[in-house]
């Protein structure tokens, strides 16, 4: 379980288009976040695996779906993707 590329270096104000494709055969996130950020939402997911997400910076993917993902940078920083399903994180 991976993304790719792994690492992306923009400019504040620049906006990315991520074009998602699930390969898999179970669901999986893009949560786009700060570390911190992801750590609380990663406990939250213990709590609730199948909680249905609303946050502008993130998804779920449905195994084998392509998905789109529209961000502005606005704010310097180092943000990071994944995926915060239960085990998958540590998984890959």
């Amino acid at each position: 379980m991976d993304y790719s590329p792994a690492v992306i270096e923009v400019k504040r104000g620049e906006q990315i288009h991520f074009v998602l494709r699930n390969v898999g055969t179970e669901a999986h996130e893009f949560l786009l976040a700060t570390t911190a950020e992801n750590l609380k939402h990663a406990e939250a997911m213990k709590k609730s695996p199948n909680m249905e997400h609303d946050e502008p910076n993130g998804l779920r993917l449905d195994a084998r779906s392509p998905e789109r993902f529209l961000w502005k940078f606005s704010k310097a920083g180092t943000f990071e993707y994944s995926c915060l399903i239960p085990t998958h994180a540590s998984s890959g």
